[in-house]
């Protein structure tokens, strides 16, 4: 069977990624970290979520959907807001947080867009990114699993800051103690528009070969080469754990 021609990304979805960045950012990590001191997200059916935190609360993003799931008087109950045509004022207002409380995620938090501004988050687009956080996630957790304990891998966790999927892995031993690697999927940002996977190496080195290393940082490989693949999900695989493969090798 040939493999399917790769499709183009929808007009909308930079703006869309932006959009959902600052939802994630300013409205579902600061949900989260304003009760537990924590942002990190997961991704959850149709988008990306918070844990359960507080009395039985997620806060979600599915599709062009942001979802509050909470308890109220005894019972759960769920509470919607289109995305297509709220704000970030009116997103924060659903969720119940506070946009002029000072927060950051990390070093790199974005600013927030103009509150008021409708966030126009297209529905196909929002599906592109979604599917690609899911197989992004679903291919980190079979090369984590298969790297092994003595991988002592980090929590697989979607960071709003930087809006990607990652977790960072021991690859082997150097002589300067224990080297680590940063697995992860990005839906795209400034310097590669399409979604991508990484491998990003704490250190200098570079082993194995020269052509796996395309990226300053380390490897990348992109959306359309793995939408052209006849299973993208093991494609992803493979491309996550021949970089593994290469950095330990080098250990």
């Amino acid at each position: 069977m040939a493999p399917p021609e790769p499709s183009a990304l929808p007009d909308p979805f930079a703006a869309t990624r932006s959009a959902l960045q600052a939802v994630a950012t300013h409205v579902l990590a600061r949900g989260r970290a304003a009760v537990t001191g924590r942002f990190g997200l997961r991704v959850t059916p149709g988008g990306f979520g918070t844990p359960a935190f507080g009395d039985d609360e997620v806060l979600r993003v599915s599709g062009r959907w942001l979802l509050r799931e909470r308890r109220v008087d005894g019972a759960l109950t769920t509470a919607v807001a289109d995305l297509a045509t709220t704000s970030l004022s009116g997103a924060a207002d659903l969720a119940g947080v506070d946009l002029g409380t000072p927060f950051e995620a990390g070093h790199d938090t974005p600013p927030q867009p103009d509150p008021d501004a409708p966030l126009a988050v297209d529905g196909a687009a929002a599906t592109v990114l979604a599917d690609w956080f899911d197989l992004g996630w679903r291919a980190l957790d079979v090369a984590v699993a298969g790297a092994g304990p003595s991988a002592a891998p980090t929590a697989i966790q979607l960071w709003p800051e930087h809006f990607d999927v990652g977790v960072d892995l021991a690859v082997g031993t150097g002589p300067d103690g224990q080297r680590r690697a940063n697995l992860g999927a990005s839906p795209g940002d400034a310097g590669h528009p399409a979604p991508y996977l990484y491998v990003g190496p704490w250190g200098p080195e570079r082993p194995g070969d020269p052509s796996f290393w395309n990226a300053g940082f380390g490897a990348v490989l992109g959306w359309d080469e793995v939408r052209r693949a006849e299973d993208p999900l093991a494609r992803a695989v493979v491309f996550l754990t021949t970089g593994l493969a290469h950095l330990g090798d080098d250990a």
